[in-house]
């Protein structure tokens, strides 16, 4: 039965319902929030310490938690650190909208966006340190849960690449060789520019102009590719 309003005795106004006040604490906002501040904490711990210091005690000291959290609330420490690279990897958040919308309609795959996303890529690792640290350190390090990962990352860019594929089914152009050499690229230049700081074949990306070459060199080879098929 729906309450009815109270009404003021020998008047027209009607009293307003009551609000809900929202619950800013309890069970789970707290161990929402405390889930949180351990991811971020790993993140923490990556930055200072290295992949070896990614500890549980590490993280919790970090998080200031106690360290049996990490099993209790995500079941030890591979789980956790899982958790915290899949929300900085490009293609598994950053990307993700972007690609989702995509994937609805082939016919939305052009050159035009296949640029945009690796342009968007370029972007966030030379900003993203967190990032640039992960991909260092799955190239530089054989591990369970960054293979993991990293196979995840290739289903998604099978995903893209099922869609892309058949335009250049019929020609002579090898679109997962080229995008593969251009997406390694990113990822060397980058890494090399934000970790060593040096020139590579003389250009600075440190720089907006040596940003931009590579930015334009990425569009000539995203285009090049489409424009050999017509």
């Amino acid at each position: 039965m729906k309450n009815k309003k109270e009404t003021i005795p020998n008047t027209d106004q009607t009293l307003e319902p009551a609000k809900v006040r929202k619950v800013s604490s309890g069970p789970i906002r707290d161990k929402a929030r405390t889930k949180s501040k351990m991811i971020a904490a790993v993140g923490k711990v990556l930055q200072k310490k290295g992949y070896t210091g990614l500890t549980a005690p590490n993280i919790a000291k970090a998080a200031g938690v106690d360290k049996k959290l990490v099993w209790t609330y995500f079941g030890g420490i591979d789980n956790l650190v899982e958790e915290y690279i899949n929300q900085k990897d490009f293609y598994k958040s950053t990307a993700k909208p972007d690609i989702d919308y995509l994937l609805q309609d082939p016919d939305k795959l052009t050159q035009n966006h296949i640029n945009q996303l690796l342009q968007n890529q370029f972007e966030t690792l030379l900003t993203n340190r967190a990032l640039q640290r992960i991909i260092h350190w799955e190239v530089g390090e054989s591990n369970e849960i960054l293979r993991k990962i990293a196979d995840k990352r290739e289903e998604i860019g099978e995903e893209l690449f099922s869609k892309t594929s058949p335009y250049f089914e019929h020609s002579n152009v090898d679109i997962r060789a080229r995008l593969a050499l251009v997406i390694s690229g990113i990822y060397y230049l980058t890494l090399h520019a934000k970790n060593n700081g040096s020139k590579f074949c003389g250009i600075d990306i440190n720089t907006a102009d040596g940003k931009q070459r590579i930015s334009d060199a990425i569009q000539e080879l995203v285009f090049d590719a489409y424009d050999k098929v017509k």
